[in-house]
């Protein structure tokens, strides 16, 4: 359908309003991503009965903008052997990205009663910078050249160090991007849409029963938060930093404003992975609506994004505070040898039961039968991986 901001035109109205939103969410991901960093440095302190970031502002608030501006002043080092363009390119192959996803992001709209429109100046506009029709995939387009920063930075310091954090990111976003995608993918077959604003329509006609959580039955979310972890290379999946065996990883030659980019682009990417949970399966902002309609269509959908988004920027945080790194071998049996089999097996059984209610076939046949298909799959992936387990482990004791 897309924005109705644009259906009578382009003048200097709707420009004037569409620069409001693009200067509104960039400001929003700067500030979110401020909060982002002094709230985990302050939960984690607490977790680990620390005190935390206490001396700039109140309770540290300002903590992040004085290490900004500290980290802005700092001199710009350049390595030798560094591809210099590479070098200089690839903090903004991390950053852009990172605001560019935000912008499918529907902040608010009273999608309850309403179709998530908001009057600004008079012009009925959606609550999001952008709503591409295809914007889930510019969401997996935009995560995917994200990468593409980590990579080039380690390969252009001309150190090996970067270069080992590089290829473990290239290996990282092959495993689990096909699980991320799987997940995406089952949302999309419930909701009928890839447009953001078309999939919390779809989940807005029921408070809770309706959300994609439920509708999906749980697992593609839980397979879509471990992944989305393991993509923005957060504990424990932070293997192309790991300080304790990389120095530093990909990052180890920045310093300065570039070195600032790349911790900025992580932060504000858990702000979007979180905005994109929200989004895909707990209904967004639509909520609980009561009183005046400037009420329903800002306030309240507005305080239930931000209640629900800060729910999970608190779990990325309690899994750094929580979990230990997983090894590489790890790594990667998480990512090919469960979360694809399940999300691909879980897509399957999603499919099975809406071609059966479009057929008029007996669901609970139908997915008794998908059922027991997929179980026999499991037991042969199984059966294989005990197999390949044996076949190396009698390949190993040959050469001892």
């Amino acid at each position: 359908m897309g924005d109705p901001l644009y259906t009578d035109g382009i003048g200097v109205a709707v420009v004037l309003i569409t620069l409001l939103k693009v200067l509104v969410t960039f400001a929003f991901t700067l500030i979110a991503t401020m909060f982002m960093v002094w709230f985990e440095r302050k939960i984690i302190a607490d977790m680990q009965h620390r005190i935390g970031p206490n001396r700039a502002g109140p309770w540290g608030l300002l903590q992040t903008l004085a290490d900004g501006t500290k980290l802005f002043f700092k001199e710009d080092l350049l390595p030798n052997k560094a591809d210099r363009r590479i070098f200089r390119l690839a903090p903004i192959l991390a950053v852009v990205p990172a605001f560019l996803a935000f912008a499918i992001i529907p902040l608010g709209g009273n999608f309850d009663t309403g179709d998530g429109t908001v009057s600004i100046f008079g012009h009925r506009t959606y609550l999001q910078l952008a709503d591409p029709p295809v914007g889930v995939l510019f969401f997996l387009a935009m995560s995917a050249i994200g990468v593409y920063g980590v990579m080039l930075a380690g390969w252009s310091s001309g150190s090996k160090y970067p270069l080992l954090g590089s290829v473990r990111a290239t290996a990282q976003i092959v495993s689990y991007e096909a699980a991320l995608g799987l997940s995406v993918a089952a949302v999309l077959l419930v909701s009928r849409s890839l447009s953001t604003h078309g999939i919390v329509s779809s989940q807005a006609d029921r408070f809770v029963i309706d959300w994609n959580l439920v509708v999906t039955g749980v697992v593609p979310a839980v397979i879509f938060l471990i992944a989305g972890t393991a993509e923005l290379n957060r504990p424990p999946f932070d293997l192309v930093e790991a300080e304790q065996e990389l120095v530093g990883g990909f990052n180890t030659e920045y310093s300065s404003i570039r070195f600032a980019m790349f911790f900025l682009a992580e932060f504000m990417n858990t702000v979007t992975m979180s905005a994109l949970i929200v989004t895909m399966f707990l209904g967004g902002p639509s909520g609980p609506t009561f009183g005046p309609d400037w009420l329903r269509a800002w306030i309240l959908p507005l305080f239930w994004f931000f209640l629900k988004l800060v729910i999970f920027l608190f779990t990325f945080v309690w899994f750094r505070g929580t979990l230990p790194r997983l090894r590489y071998d790890q790594l990667m049996d998480l990512g090919w040898k469960a979360l694809i089999p399940i999300s691909l097996g879980w897509l399957l059984l999603l499919a099975t039961i809406r071609v059966a209610q479009a057929e008029g076939w007996p669901v609970p046949i139908a997915m008794a039968i998908a059922i027991a298909v997929l179980l026999v799959g499991a037991g042969l992936l199984s059966l294989s991986l005990k197999a390949a387990r044996r076949n190396r482990e009698a390949d190993a004791g040959a050469y001892a």
